[in-house]
């Protein structure tokens, strides 16, 4: 596992080195969203408001916004709109109290009309509910005392009336304060019914009324079909970056020199440097799987590091001159052969080898044979002195090279060191200094390499 820390620049070297990918897999996730949008119907919302009017505590306006989503009112709601129950209704149909007294009924269906209706017929079932709870009540008794009180305060009106006609106008101090007196109480008498009126539910239950019809939706209820294919592409865009740093972190591959060359077995006998440039592909990497990983830019790791500047082609002919003279030295008698083993598939590899086979000019005789790394099978020992690994960095775990020094065991063929390649850009090659001789890899047949069981 990699303990390194996954900074914006790592995202972004993600998008840079995969954005085919990603935009494949975006366009699929915004197919998948579209396919998902056709699963499923539009929905369209119509909202009806009911003022409540009087003094209303926040509890109370709860308890008439669940009063609305309750059977009684959903199920007459349904009977009237063409049949079912109000358990149908009740996931169509939201409620909220806002301010100011008001309940906010929403309907919800697949036609601007249907959620018109539903949001009217839910809004008118709820007020006549209310009005009926409001009027009922056990005690008879209890529901005539309104009216009795109020034909009480008529009368009493009435007889105020009467006395203040009865007595003589304007002919005494006394009459005129008395009718003062009698206007004062009748006054008194109206203020308070309507105070009760006004204190008494029972009383107030006219004037809950639907503030005009649900205004017809002109869109589409969230999410859209819209929503959707942006969400499927989002959700599929940042799987493939999320997966991409989760298989970094996890990933068991070696990256150094030091380590590549613990798990051979083996010492290092030094790097070199390879061009990054767009190199010819090997038979084997012409397939269809090949293409469609050429095409989607996954053939090249992504988390390998940005390839250095590196010096001259002098430089880099001097690296693996360097490396062919301790080659040399390693080797306990000259003449003899030295097997060059190569990652199969890991084409830096494959053109160092090919090029330490052209600096090396005989001195000693290289042979390159590629091993899968799957099953690695080496040809048996023949007259060869050992042999050399050469791969490149970042691009094989422990347990893989550890297959492969096994295998070299496994024929005869002590490893006597290790090359790393690396890519670099390539600088224009200076015009002093002994020319490159060309390259002219010198490879074996594959037959030999791959096969029988290791």
């Amino acid at each position: 596992m990699s303990d390194d820390t996954i900074r914006l620049a790592t995202i972004g070297r993600v998008i840079h080195r995969r954005w085919r990918l990603l935009a494949v897999l975006t366009v699929l996730g915004a197919l998948v969203g579209l396919g998902t949008s056709l699963l499923f119907p539009p929905r369209y919302t119509a909202s009806a408001s009911v003022l409540l009017s009087g003094q209303w505590e926040e509890r109370e306006l709860l308890t008439q916004a669940e009063m609305v989503t309750g059977s009684a009112v959903l199920d007459r709601a349904a009977a009237q709109l063409g049949g079912g129950s109000g358990t149908e209704l009740r996931d169509r149909v939201d409620v909220g109290a806002g301010d100011g007294n008001i309940i906010k009924i929403s309907g919800t269906a697949d036609t601007p009309e249907g959620a018109q209706r539903l949001a009217d017929r839910v809004a008118e079932e709820y007020v006549a509910f209310a009005a009926r709870l409001a009027g009922d009540t056990a005690d008879p008794d209890a529901a005539a005392r309104p009216e009795e009180l109020r034909r009480t305060v008529l009368q009493t009106s009435r007889r105020i009336t009467d006395l203040a006609e009865a007595t003589d106008p304007g002919r005494s101090v006394e009459s005129v304060q008395g009718r003062t007196e009698l206007e004062k109480l009748r006054t008194t008498l109206q203020d308070a019914m309507e105070k009760l009126e006004e204190a008494d539910p029972a009383l107030n239950r006219a004037n809950m009324v639907v503030m005009g019809p649900a205004a017809r939706p002109d869109g589409e209820a969230p999410p859209t079909r819209l929503h959707l294919v942006l969400a499927g592409a989002l959700l599929f865009f940042l799987l493939t970056v999320i997966g991409h740093l989760a298989a970094a972190r996890m990933s068991r591959r070696l990256r150094t020199e030091p380590e590549i060359a613990a798990a051979l077995g083996s010492s290092l006998l030094g790097t070199v440097d390879v061009p990054a440039e767009r190199f010819v592909r090997a038979p084997q990497d012409r397939g269809r799987r090949a293409r469609i990983r050429r095409l989607l830019g996954v053939d090249v790791p992504w988390d390998v590091p940005a390839p250095r500047t590196s010096g001259d082609e002098a430089s880099r002919q001097l690296r693996h001159r360097r490396v062919c003279a301790r080659l040399r030295d390693r080797l306990p008698s000259s003449g003899h052969q030295v097997l060059v083993v190569v990652p199969d598939g890991d084409e830096v590899a494959r053109r160092a080898a090919a090029r330490l086979v052209d600096e090396a000019a005989g001195d000693p005789p290289l042979r390159v044979v590629e091993v899968s790394v799957d099953r690695p099978t080496l040809p048996d020992r023949d007259d060869e002195s050992g042999a050399l690994v050469v791969l490149g960095t970042g691009g094989w775990t422990a347990g893989e090279l550890a297959g492969v020094a096994g295998a070299c065991a496994d024929a005869g063929h002590e490893i006597v060191g290790v090359v790393v390649a690396g890519t670099v850009r390539a600088r224009p090659a200076r015009t002093a200094g002994p020319p490159a001789r060309p390259a002219a890899p010198a490879l074996a047949g594959g037959g030999d390499a791959r096969g029988g069981p290791a």
